[in-house]
């Protein structure tokens, strides 16, 4: 399969390491994170067609992860 868009790594390269740091030292951050990968991930099978799904479940997964991104970023920043 080819490269997952949207990695956390990719999306904020400026926190590359605060990524690394906080997915281990903060329990909330890691669950977010994982979180983050799992949607991500389901929005990308459904994109190429791997998994596909209907519209509206496809939008609400992309409405997910951008929450989730942004809750992501918002720990990033602090």
């Amino acid at each position: 399969m080819s490269n997952t868009p949207h990695e956390l790594n990719e999306e904020f390269p400026q926190f590359a390491e605060k990524i690394s740091e906080l997915k281990q030292k903060d329990a909330h951050f890691a669950r977010l994170a994982e979180e983050y990968h799992a949607v991500n991930r389901q929005v990308h099978r459904a994109e190429t067609l791997v998994e596909p799904m209907d519209d509206r479940a496809e939008m609400e997964l992309r409405k997910s992860r951008a929450r989730l991104k942004d809750d992501i970023y918002r720990l990033l920043s602090a």
